[in-house]
């Protein structure tokens, strides 16, 4: 009977782990590739930009405000919104990013693709590198 009080405990957690798992598919709401160029490093003060959540801002604020669009940017609906492109930090702190994707991206000169996720605990990012 001992033997199998942690068998069952373990079955248990492996069902509520998949179930939470199963529970938790969020949705993709949007997804684009953007070429990240000189023009995506710097603000509109010709300041550097130092965090992600920074040049993919200024990338679709080029894109959709600016009209600025490098070889390699697509269109998204997404970030066609300002309050959505002021959003992108919290959404990519949420979000995952490699640290390597996250190196290249500072760096510019790189294609990135975007995917925004709407989840229970709301919108996110999944950056990786192409």
């Amino acid at each position: 009977m001992r033997k199998t009080i942690p068998a069952v405990v373990a079955i248990a957690a492996a069902l509520l782990l998949q179930t939470t798992q199963m529970a938790r598919a969020d949705d993709l709401v949007d997804e684009y590739n953007a070429y990240i160029g000189e023009d995506d490093l710097y603000n509109s003060n010709g300041e550097r930009l130092r965090e992600p959540w920074q040049i993919i801002r200024q990338d679709r604020a080029n894109y959709h405000k600016f009209k600025i669009r490098q070889r390699g940017d697509e269109g998204d609906q997404f970030f066609s919104s300002v309050d959505n492109r002021a959003a992108a930090e919290r959404m990519i702190r949420d979000g995952t990013m490699t640290r390597d994707a996250r190196e290249l991206l500072l760096q510019g000169d790189v294609t990135i693709n975007v995917k925004v996720f709407e989840g229970d605990d709301g919108d996110y990012l999944k950056i990786t590198v192409e």
